[in-house]
């Protein structure tokens, strides 16, 4: 699967992409994943590496996977490794990867069902999946979801339980669902 120029936005938009997206709770996350310093975790739509460089600080080793050019740059300056690649055709082996962390980017994908299956290939039998990403149940996430709409970044909200049956659907196991302010936090393992 060719990686198409629909992520010239991000390319745009990486040079100050970690100075206009806050931060976020990295304990909370670290708890989702139950990620041990040595484990190995893939960020997918990682980006700049603003959510890796914290999970490495801890020793969690991170690789951030995105397909924009210019955000694997920013990655690479903060020293952490980056593949180009999209989340529906992963270069990893299946069962290998013990951690999947998606914050923010599961609506940039664009087959989200084959991102699913490609998702639970590569997570390790008993690993963990962690997706973040806005509520569209939310009134925030529905006017983000309009902003990116009328930004023609060809963006694909859907609902946290919507999101969670896809990955269901191809053998993954929902620990739970929670939401905060706007976000909701999708945990899922694979048995």
């Amino acid at each position: 699967m060719k990686i198409r120029n629909r992520h010239g936005h991000f390319d745009f938009i990486a040079p100050f992409y970690d100075r206009v997206f806050g931060s976020m709770r990295h304990d909370l996350l670290l708890r989702s994943l139950d990620a041990q310093p040595g484990d190995l975790l893939l960020d997918i739509g990682g980006g700049t590496g603003r959510v890796a460089q914290h999970l490495a600080a801890v020793g969690v080793t991170t690789i951030v996977v995105d397909p924009s050019s210019a955000m694997l740059r920013a990655t690479r300056e903060k020293r952490l490794p980056g593949v180009r690649a999209l989340a529906e055709q992963l270069p990893f082996a299946a069962d290998s990867i013990p951690r999947i962390l998606i914050v923010d980017a599961f609506h940039h994908f664009a087959r989200q069902q084959l991102a699913a299956k490609e998702l639970v290939r590569v997570l390790k039998p008993g690993g963990r999946l962690v997706i973040n990403e806005p509520d569209l149940r939310t009134p925030g996430a529905k006017v983000i979801a309009i902003l990116e709409k009328a930004a023609l970044m060809q963006t694909h909200f859907i609902a946290p339980p919507e999101m969670a049956a896809l990955f269901v659907g191809f053998g993954a196991k929902l620990i739970t669902i929670a939401t905060e302010n706007i976000n909701a936090q999708i945990v899922l393992t694979k048995s």
